[in-house]
């Protein structure tokens, strides 16, 4: 019974107002924010709770005026509006039953790197990456370039930022893997349509104290900065690269003027390549608990495909197909995917969970 599930968060809430009301806890102000914190993550669940036992108590009590010959119009009548909002509510409780992944409200470094079909690969880096910045414009999010390596031909090799605000892992954490596009090169003569394929890899911002990396792991190159034909480059040696020796992880930086800036940012994304690895590793080892991940950013499968010459973009996790390519790219409209995807996430914790 769903009810059953519902009333130990109601005992623990009732506990929770008992403790902050007491004396004893104004002189912990440490533990009466946890407890203020915790209070406040299950209160959406107990007021939800609190509408489904009053609905449950109208319904059982219209369908005793059911025995009644003069009440059991109305009986009806009130029935018709109560019975529909009964699974309305219990599936609203249902999603805010499920586990909440504690890497949700973090920031991520989004990294793009161009794979099959060349130059073609490299300008669709540029696009995807246009996309994301519009998606986070249409959320309030903030994007921080921390590193680009041009193409010749134009676009980008690879491309690596830094996306801040609410609740962004949430959501972008369905980006990470082979992103396909079909299309036809512009200096296609024939017309012939041309497959290439990117990767994108979501990693979780981290503090220093969640990486440690000692100096003697570490070999810095200082270079001259280099760029593509025409393009405006500093001349100085302010270019870094950064070799990780243990696990021979290769960060190189030379978007800024400043080599100390460049060796900053390229030991940040370091740090969270080092961090992203870890994680890696350790669902490796729990792939029976791969469901609680889904979207984690498994590198090694095609996730979607961009065709522009049917306008089509097809994600292949859940067979969602959307003859809305222009629209989606070109406003950052990203939500009619990621929307889907997170429904149908929700929907299998909810069935694996047995609610």
């Amino acid at each position: 019974m769903l009810s059953d599930k519902l009333t130990p968060f109601i005992n623990r809430y009732n506990e929770l107002s008992r403790l902050l009301s007491s004396p004893d806890i104004t002189s912990d102000i440490k533990r009466m924010t946890k407890l203020s914190r915790e209070q406040s993550s299950i209160f959406p669940i107990v007021e939800k709770t609190k509408e489904y036992k009053t609905l449950l108590a109208q319904i059982a009590e219209a369908k005793e005026m059911l025995g009644d010959p003069e009440m059991i119009d109305m009986a009806k009548e009130e029935l018709k509006d109560l019975e529909p909002r009964k699974p309305e509510i219990e599936e609203e409780i249902k999603m805010l039953l499920l586990p909440k992944d504690p890497n949700d409200d973090r920031n991520v470094i989004v990294e793009l790197r161009a794979g099959a079909g060349g130059d073609e690969a490299a300008i669709f880096v540029g696009d995807l990456f246009e996309a994301y910045t519009r998606y986070a414009d249409l959320r309030g999010w903030k994007i921080e370039l921390m590193s680009t390596s041009p193409s010749d031909a134009g676009g980008y090799k690879e491309v690596v930022a830094l996306i801040k605000g609410e609740q962004v892992y949430s959501r972008l954490k369905y980006e990470g893997g082979i992103h396909r596009v079909q299309r036809v090169p512009a200096t296609e003569s024939q017309g012939r349509v041309h497959t290439s394929a990117i990767t994108v890899a979501i990693m979780l911002e981290v503090d220093d104290v969640e990486v440690i990396v000692e100096d003697k792991d570490l070999k810095i190159d200082v270079m001259r900065s280099s760029g593509c034909g025409g393009q405006s480059v500093n001349t100085t040696d302010s270019a870094v690269r950064i070799t990780h020796l243990p696990s021979g992880l290769v960060v190189t930086n030379q978007d800024q003027k400043s080599q100390h800036k460049n060796k900053e940012k390229a030991m940040k994304v370091l740090k969270i390549r080092l961090y992203d690895l870890e994680m890696q590793k350790a669902e490796a080892q729990g792939s029976a608990n791969r469901l609680a991940q889904v979207g984690s950013g498994d590198r090694s499968g095609r996730i979607r495909t961009y065709n522009y010459p049917q306008n089509r973009i097809s994600d292949h996790r859940i067979t969602l197909t959307l003859y809305r390519l222009g629209e989606i790219m070109g406003g950052g409209l990203l939500d009619e995917i990621i929307e889907p995807l997170i429904a149908d996430h929700q929907s299998r914790i909810v069935e694996a969970a047995g609610l």
